[in-house]
Parts: structure tokens; sequence; C-alpha cells
């Protein structure tokens, strides 16, 4: 008997104590998840959209600076690096299109850069006019003879076919002026994040503050599942599939580098950047494994398998439009495209709205 009492002595003590460690831990997981709430903000902040801008303004220093060799002196070395700049350019521009919200999109960032598809024939009429083709005048143009695919169009011409001695006078005049206005547009573009008066930075770490533009963290995860959301369509929705309906590789973004599918694909690893985060930083993976780590898996699975599915396609956008065979590889990229924006826009979209709500 004396056993038994003091067997359910200690049991009554067991479940009292697993009681308040329960509490304990259920107020620490709250605690937790609040605290998270912002360090994935500012690991978002610093990690991904400050360290991608400062990365896109130094490429554009770096094709700013090739292009000026090129122009000085019209080798096939020079003419490769700048090609390869251009490229390496376009990487981390498409990345960062995964979050295409603040200054880039306020401020015209982006279409002043990378409007397509460019109008060859006015810019054919504009290299043999006589109109100046200074950084200033360039910065006037109409935004298809601005930014990256004029630069494209004078470097690679014909599906890559430009020798440096076909490069004229004229031609090179125009691509150092809009050299010059792209590196103009990233560093303003970086510093709109990281200065003041705009700082966006700041805005993004201080969501939640009363007076600011994000007066909840909820506005500030929306914009960040926006920007997801909005390049799932763009490129599934757009870039692939209306030069895909059209049969026209004439309409693809990038058609003199034959870069097109190249930039899609970093189109969604700059997305899986926004979800997975960079350099170890809190993400909104972490955000959505506290509470639903099921939600989670099937997140990162449709964002490797989107990745992926670019890796099927082994020519490029303007000869897979027109080859059957390619076309129902360009389709399931689609499809699975079209699968994850369905699960960013729903399952995601209703996660941010019922657990982020300060």
């Amino acid at each position: 008997m004396k056993k038994m009492t003091i067997c359910l002595l200690a049991l009554n003590t067991l479940i009292l104590a697993s009681c308040h460690k329960a509490d304990s831990n259920g107020g620490n997981a709250s605690a937790d998840f609040n605290t998270l709430k912002s360090t994935v903000l500012t690991d978002f902040t610093n990690n991904v959209a400050v360290t991608g801008y400062l990365k896109l303004s130094t490429a554009a220093a770096n094709l700013n600076a090739s292009i000026t060799a090129l122009n000085d002196n019209a080798t096939q070395t020079n003419l490769d690096a700048a090609k390869t700049n251009w490229k390496s350019m376009r990487e981390t521009w498409e990345q960062c299109e995964g979050f295409l919200f603040g200054p880039v999109e306020d401020n015209d960032y982006d279409p002043n850069m990378d409007t397509w598809p460019t109008d060859y024939t006015q810019m054919d009429s504009l290299l043999t006019s006589g109109n100046a083709l200074s950084v200033n005048d360039v910065q006037n143009f109409t935004l298809s003879l601005r930014g990256y695919h004029p630069i494209e169009y004078i470097l690679f011409g014909d599906h890559g076919s430009r020798k440096p001695q076909d490069i004229t006078a004229r031609q090179k005049k125009y691509m150092v002026s809009l050299a010059a206005d792209l590196n103009n547009t990233c560093n303003a573009l970086y510093l709109s994040w990281v200065s003041a008066p705009v700082n966006y930075a700041q805005t993004v770490i201080s969501a939640g503050t009363a007076g600011t533009k994000y007066a909840k963290k909820q506005e500030a995860y929306l914009d960040m599942l926006g920007g997801m959301i909005d390049i799932c369509e763009e490129v599934g929705e757009g870039k692939i599939k209306e030069p895909f309906d059209a049969r026209d590789p004439q309409i693809v973004e990038s058609p003199y580098s034959g870069n097109s599918l190249v930039d899609f694909k970093n189109n969604i690893i700059g997305l899986q950047n926004v979800y997975m985060g960079l350099n170890g930083g809190k993400s909104l993976k972490d955000l959505v494994a506290a509470k639903n780590k099921s939600l989670d898996n099937t997140i990162q699975t449709q964002i490797t398998a989107a990745v992926n599915s670019f890796n099927t396609v082994n020519v490029t956008l303007e000869q897979a439009i027109l080859d059957n065979d390619q076309r129902v590889k360009l389709q399931q990229i689609m499809t699975t495209l079209g699968t994850l924006k369905e699960t960013l826009d729903g399952d995601l979209r209703n996660f941010i709205m019922t657990n982020i709500q300060d």
C-alpha cells in the first residue's frame, strides 16, 4: 500500500511537471515564432535583397568597363569578355527578379533596364540616323531602346554571330552610353536599399512599426510572396507561353544571345533564394516549417522541380518553340510553374494570413 501511494505521488508529480513543461514550451514556441518573424525579414533584407543588388551593381560596373575596353580596342578577346560580363550580369539580375518589389518597381528601375522584346527595326533606324547618342539621350529613349537588350543586340548580333570588326562607330557610341546608363541605374537601385532618403532595407526590417510603410509585418511578407508568385506567372504564362503559342522566335526575351531559358531558370532560382534564404540566414522555410512541416516540404519539392525542369531542354528557346519534342518539355515547365504558383498563391498565402497577423 505504501509503495503504491509513493508510485501514485510520483506519477502525479510527473504529470504536473509535464503539464508545466508543456505550458512553458508553448510559451517559448510562441515567443520564438514572434522572434523568427522579425529575423526572417532582417535576413531576407541583408542576405538576399541587399546582397543581390550589391552584386548587380558590381556586375554593371564590370560590364561597363568591358564595353569601354571593347570600344577602345575592338578585338575578339574584348568582345568575348563583354559577352561574358553581359551574361554574368543577367544571371544576377534575373535572380533579383524573384523579389521584384520596392524601389525596383516604385522607381521604374525594372522597365528602364529590362523592357523586351527590342524593336530592332527602330534600333537600326536610330543607328543610321544623326541622332545624338549620349547617356542623357539614351535616358530619354523609349524603354525598348534602353537597358540589357539593345546591348545584347550589339554584342551578339544574330544568334551570337557578331564579329568585333562588324561593330560600327555608331553602335560603339550607343553601347557605351547604354552601358553607362545601365550602370547608373543599378547603382541607384542598390543605394535605394541602403541609404537615405529611401533606405528600403530599413523599411522592410522595421515592418510592423506604426507610422512606417509596412504597419504590419504581414504586409512585408505579402510583398515577398507577391514577388514569388509574379515571377512564376511572368515566366510560365508570359515569357515562355507567348512565343510558344505564337511559335515566334522573334519575341523571346533574349533572342540574340540565346540566353532566354537560362534567364528563366535564374528567375526561379531567385524565388528559391527568397524561400530558402542565403548565407545561413533564416527564411520563409523556417517560418513555415515551424508551424506546418508538410507544407514546407511541399513548397521545397515544387521549387526544386521548377528549377530542375529547365534542365530538360537542351536547345535555345528559339529552337525549342519550333520543335515538337522540345515543345512537350516546355509545356512541362509551364505546368510545373503553374503548380508552384497555385501552392504559393493558395497555401502559402493562407499560412501568412493566418500566422503573421501583426
